[in-house]
């Protein structure tokens, strides 16, 4: 594990990526908080892209838990089938519905415990509905966010709540609304997992990974 990143490296590195893409924004299709629940709690153990062909019809008549009521499960079931796990998601989806429906008015609540009440809804998907719909400053961490913690040093842990707790403490209230955002998407498209594109990244100086790849 490599030793933590200076504070002074820290803003630099989360100034660096502001500056490249000022506006970061997630990859899944959403219309309204409701929506971005669904679709998020959709994506676990699928691709961004996977969801959103999948609902990508869904989301023009169906934006609200009641409606997702109407639709019923087995109609759920025709939208998302191409996607993993699509059972458990369906039924999970029309119980959080339900839930909705029952305990906050049909409204998505921004709040942390709420969230995670709801059925499959996680940590990490509570933390994202919250910071991108409500802008609340959380950190999602995903496999990327959690190899980028540690990869890089800006937050070791050996856990996904300790790197989540590291980052909350090191990253500067400035850059917390986009942080996550900024994250993903360099681990996702830079910073990967089997062969980081070090050559490439406006971050590598910075960086305390001790194996470093130079070249394509």
């Amino acid at each position: 594990m490599p030793r933590p990143m200076p504070k002074a490296d820290v803003v630099a590195f989360y100034d660096r990526l502001r500056t490249i893409d000022p506006e970061p924004k997630g990859e899944l299709d959403y219309v309204n908080p409701y929506t971005l629940l669904v679709a998020v709690a959709l994506s676990a153990q699928s691709t961004d892209v996977g969801v959103n062909k999948a609902t990508k019809n869904l989301f023009t008549t169906v934006d609200h838990p009641s409606k997702m009521l109407a639709l019923g499960e087995d109609g759920l079931k025709q939208h998302i089938k191409t996607i993993g796990l699509y059972n458990t998601k369906a039924k999970n989806v029309i119980a959080l519905s339900q839930m909705l429906m029952d305990e906050h008015g049909g409204e998505v609540p921004d709040d942390q415990a709420a969230l995670e009440r709801l059925p499959g809804v996680g940590r990490k998907t509570a933390n994202v509905v919250r910071n991108i719909a409500f802008g609340a400053p959380t950190m999602a961490v995903d496999t990327h966010i959690f190899r980028i913690g540690n990869r890089t040093g800006l937050a070791p842990g050996k856990t996904v709540l300790a790197v989540e707790k590291g980052l909350l403490k090191r990253t500067p209230m400035e850059f917390m609304n986009h942080a996550h955002h900024w994250l993903i998407l360099h681990g996702r498209y830079i910073c990967k997992a089997r062969k980081p594109e070090c050559w490439r990244c406006p971050v590598a100086d910075l960086c305390r990974h001790t194996d470093k790849v130079s070249t394509p």
